[in-house]
């Protein structure tokens, strides 16, 4: 599991690090970290250039102690003080001792554009609004340049406890965080000004719940559903699907097909969609008689396609089941409706979804990812899952930690892609995962299949849906066979490389 933790908890874990160990000891371990990454980049050291944007604080004197560890190598190493009265005298002082040199902002231009590297040691984590002018211009000169970029400890300008970047920001091909990583560096728009992020160990002792967190491979794999040697289709799962219309059948094959590749034993359709559904994938139950009438399942999707259908949005939502609600279902969804409801809940809104849902414009929702998430996880009192390049998933209440997954790719973007997704969710939450689980690995693997379906170029999303087997199976660690029979496949292994 991947966590990051807020800046509020991180500089606590800070402080009582700090008085146990010697003074400066922490800014040493966090400089050594940056300097070896810092080489690692270069891949040869002696020669280099490296240019050092130092602002006032603390991560100026990370940056100036690593330049002093890259001068000590052979780097030529030139730090540009933003605040010159206000740069940490004993990184300064290191600096210069390792035969590196220091001008003022106005001087920066020439070593800049000559750098093969620039360090962002501008503003810490407790920045906020983006970068001021001076500190812009020096930006603005680097993305002229060659130069490769690290930021130290995150991209200076983008605010670490939110991931939003309110003005000017540095773009960073890799980002050099220090004990846990933030919210900032999961989180779109500012996880893309953080490229490539390298967490480095300085010690800290930090609580177990954490604000932020991202499943990985082995946790998905830990949580997905797997038959026992009793199982049959009802012990493990049955899931309902209510989608689709005359007009748009599409959304009900679509979300069948995500359904039947997700976990559960059996699939049921509710909709006039039958002929189409059936065409395609035979095994799933069908009846056009509702939802009231189509039998047990153990969860419910609504709202793919089912147009202006709200009684079907609503005949679902009476259910004492767990739903997965999505595309129009939230728009026909009373909202009263969902929160007093006893059994789970999972909202799938993309952006401009969730935007109509809260009432602000889709820009506020892209802007603020994390802040929408939860406020809409608030007020229907339900998981939700915000579809976009990383996806989050929140619950109410706010105890748990919203979950981001990234594992998606951008031919994601593509008509029916949302309705595999919920086919997917809803067969999850029937074989027995709760909301957030559902949703978190249901986004993990629909990424992953997006991926294997892409391969580079456009998609469409019944391919997405037929490469959810490989996703699921991709996430096992690969195994190795003791024996294998003559021309018989061996079971277990992982896919190779696609």
């Amino acid at each position: 599991m991947r966590t990051a933790y807020s800046v509020e908890t991180v500089r606590a874990a800070e402080r009582e690090l700090m008085a146990r160990l010697p003074e400066g000891a922490l800014m040493q371990r966090a400089a050594a970290g940056l300097a070896a990454a810092c080489a690692d980049l270069l891949g040869r050291v002696y020669g280099s250039r490296v240019v050092l944007l130092v602002g006032s604080g603390d991560n100026g004197g990370d940056a100036l102690y690593a330049g002093a560890r890259l001068a000590r190598r052979g780097a030529g190493v030139v730090a540009v003080l933003l605040a010159p009265e206000r740069t940490h005298a004993a990184g300064l002082a290191a600096l210069r001792r390792a035969g590196g040199t220091a001008v003022p902002a106005d001087a920066a231009t020439e070593p800049i554009l000559r750098a093969d590297l620039v360090v962002d040691g501008i503003v810490g984590i407790g920045g906020k609004g983006g970068l001021r002018p001076d500190a812009a211009a020096l930006v603005a000169v680097v993305e002229r340049s060659r130069a490769a970029v690290v930021a130290v400890d995150l991209p200076s300008g983008i605010e670490a406890d939110t991931g939003e970047v309110r003005g000017a920001a540095v773009r960073a091909d890799l980002t050099v965080t220090f004990g846990t990583h933030k919210p900032g560096l999961l989180i779109d728009p500012a996880r893309a000004y953080a490229g490539s992020v390298r967490l480095v160990d300085i010690g800290l002792e930090l609580p177990p719940e954490a604000e932020l967190e991202a499943l990985q491979d082995v946790d998905v794999a830990r949580l997905l559903p797997a038959p026992s040697a009793e199982s049959d289709k009802y012990r493990r799962g049955v899931v309902g699907i209510a989608a689709g219309s005359a007009r748009y059948p599409g959304a009900a094959v679509l979300a069948v097909a995500g359904a039947l590749r997700g976990g559960a034993g059996a699939v049921r359709y509710a909709g006039p969609a039958g002929d189409q559904v059936l065409a395609r994938f035979p095994e799933t139950l069908v009846s056009d008689a509702g939802p009231r009438k189509a039998g047990r399942v153990q969860a419910w999707v609504v709202g793919p396609g089912v147009g202006d259908e709200a009684q079907v949005v609503a005949e679902v939502l009476a259910e004492e089941v767990p739903v997965l609600i999505d595309a129009d279902g939230l728009r026909l969804a009373d909202r009263d409706a969902v929160r007093g409801r006893t059994a789970p809940t999972l909202m799938t809104p993309h952006a401009g979804e969730a935007a109509a849902l809260l009432g602000v414009r889709r820009e506020e929702v892209e802007a603020g990812r994390l802040a929408a998430v939860r406020e809409l996880a608030a007020a229907y009192r339900a998981t939700v899952l915000l579809k976009g390049s990383t996806t989050l998933v929140a619950e109410a209440g706010g105890v748990a930690a919203v979950r981001v997954n990234a594992t998606g790719t951008p031919w994601l973007a593509t008509a029916g892609s949302g309705d595999v997704l919920s086919g997917l969710g809803g067969s999850l939450l029937a074989s027995g995962l709760d909301g957030r689980d559902a949703g978190s690995v249901a986004a993990y693997l629909h990424g992953l299949a997006g991926r294997f379906a892409a391969e580079g170029a456009p998609t469409v999303a019944h391919a997405v849906a037929e490469e959810l087997p490989s996703a699921w199976r991709g996430v096992f660690p690969p195994t190795r066979p003791t024996r294998q029979a003559e021309g018989m496949p061996v079971s277990g292994l992982r896919p190779g490389p696609r």
